[in-house]
């Protein structure tokens, strides 16, 4: 059976093209082996179930491996009283043991716990039941949870966690599970706020003796080439798999499902010889596919956008103003952030997951109608035509009217007004431009308090403009000198230039200047 690129449920190794899960596994095993209780915490679509079924399988020649889903094994139902739940956990724990080989003295032990399920029991009664078992077992017990999202805003759950804590503090004399993962999009502690608003509780949770698992779950370049090497021993297609991989990871930061999503696309164009798919443009072309495409992953970011008002206004402040937002641990909008897979922290700040993500959250806040209904992007949309020359953008134009709308529509606004939202507007005036034929992002690398890069692929060209605010002649030739040089790593001839500048006596207008072998046009506002 031909294998495929799969982004939707676990992959699996012999149906879907795969990267290596050896070095995770091996990590997880050594905090397995020294007995640890261990969170999973990713964003949607990280690859924990993928993770945690192939750790089920790494671990099975040494222990008894129980890879539980409290989405399918668990009813909502199931969370409703302790003896409910006891119930519904003994019937899944059992089916999982009826999958493995066991000795007859564990066997009775499995039984005698579904008998004494049979009639209502309380946790105090299930745990002891499962010491048992854990003295009977030949080889130690871990318990794998996947999905602990699902066990949100239930009582009984943290009074389960608060079971297994017990029984992990008194291991010395009580048996327990060895070991023990719940692995979900939000951690233990982020789940109890859920339940309780009193200050004691949000800080005191009853799985504080769990270790967070800290390995990096998202793919390295490498990571895409060792997948891409076998779907190239598959399909000879020529590709140049390191290129191919370092620009996959330039856009999606290793993100799993999207690495996924770039090549499921690529893989399935027939509109081009696989020789032209499998290349830099290629890569695009399925960048762009990605990010019209509805996918639940989008979905819940912008749902988790709406129900967290502070996360919304931090990214907000990232992507619009370019703020720079220092990490900070304790600060609930930035632990959301991160937990959820919005943001990551580089060089001590936050910066938005990946070049994907930024796309589409501007995509958001850009077609709010509140934004689409303004005079700016009326203007570009009506004048779109005109920006368009031979299948390339004309840049040059395309800055000029924005010099000339920028003024005609907001020449009287405050200082400060258009200071915070001067970025926002130009990009309010380039969607509609591009929109359907090309795409745009941050540069995250060069990003700070007073300049931006822009990146737009439009039909296999790519410009670069640079946004920033005026602070003098000496500081602008600066700029003028950086970007030359970022060009270089774009290994295009020709940039542009952007500045608000916010003195009386500015100079507004369009000019052309040569640096070395590189033509910047720049634009004053």
């Amino acid at each position: 059976m031909k294998k495929v690129f799969n982004i939707t449920g676990s992959c699996i190794s012999r149906l879907h093209y795969m990267v290596n899960l050896e070095s995770r596994l091996q990590a997880i095993r050594k905090m397995v082996d020294a007995g640890q209780y261990i969170t999973i915490n990713r964003g949607r679509q990280y690859g924990k179930t993928t993770t945690l079924k192939a750790l089920a399988g790494y671990l099975s020649n040494d222990y008894y491996v129980l890879n539980m889903d409290f989405q399918t094994a668990m009813s909502s139902a199931a969370f409703q009283t302790e003896e409910a739940f006891a119930k519904a956990f003994v019937k899944a724990f059992c089916f999982l043991f009826d999958l493995l080989d066991t000795t007859d003295e564990l066997d009775s032990q499995l039984a005698a716990m579904q008998k004494a399920a049979a009639e209502p029991i309380e946790l105090v009664e299930l745990f002891r039941c499962l010491a048992k078992i854990c003295k009977t077992a030949a080889k130690p017990i871990v318990l794998l949870i996947d999905e602990v999202d699902s066990a949100s805003n239930n009582q009984v759950f943290l009074d389960f966690l608060a079971q297994l804590r017990g029984y992990y503090l008194n291991r010395d004399t009580v048996p327990a599970f060895h070991s023990v993962i719940l692995a979900g999009v939000h951690d233990i502690r982020n789940l109890q706020l859920k339940i309780r608003s009193d200050a004691e509780h949000k800080h005191n949770s009853p799985w504080n003796i769990a270790t967070a698992l800290e390995i990096d779950m998202s793919f390295s370049s490498d990571d895409i080439a060792g997948m891409l090497e076998e779907y190239e021993a598959d399909h000879s297609t020529g590709m140049d798999i390191a290129a191919v991989s370092q620009i996959i990871y330039d856009y999606t930061s290793g993100y799993p499902v999207l690495v996924s999503m770039i090549c499921k696309f690529m893989d399935e164009n027939t509109a081009l010889a696989a020789s032209e798919v499998w290349t830099a443009q290629g890569v695009k072309q399925a960048v762009r596919q990605v990010l019209f495409v509805q996918a639940p992953l989008f979905e819940s970011l912008i749902n988790k956008l709406e129900q967290y008002p502070a996360l919304k206004q931090q990214v907000c402040a990232l992507l619009e103003k370019g703020s720079r937002i220092p990490y900070r641990p304790d600060d609930e909008a930035t632990k959301q952030a991160i937990m959820f897979g919005f943001a990551k922290v580089q060089s001590g700040s936050l910066v938005i997951a990946n070049r994907i993500f930024e796309t589409r959250f501007y995509d958001m806040l850009l077609t709010d109608p509140g934004v689409t209904d303004t005079q700016i992007y009326r203007a570009a949309e009506a004048e779109k035509p005109q920006f368009t020359q031979n299948g390339q953008l004309n840049m040059e134009l395309i800055l000029e009217k924005f010099v000339q709308y920028f003024h005609d529509i907001y020449g009287e606004q405050t200082e400060r007004f258009i200071e915070d939202d001067g970025r926002k507007l130009f990009l309010i005036y380039l969607r509609p431009i591009i929109n359907g034929t090309g795409n745009y992002y941050i540069e995250a690398q060069t990003r700070d308090l007073t300049r931006t890069d822009v990146i737009v692929d439009y039909l296999g060209h790519q410009y670069v403009i640079e946004m920033k605010i005026w602070r003098g002649k000496e500081y602008n030739e600066r700029g003028e000198q950086q970007l030359a040089e970022y060009l270089d790593y774009f290994h295009i001839k020709k940039g542009y230039m952007l500045s608000f500048n916010f003195n009386k006596n500015k100079q507004v207008g369009t000019k052309t200047i040569q640096i070395g072998d590189k033509t910047l046009f720049e634009a004053v506002v």
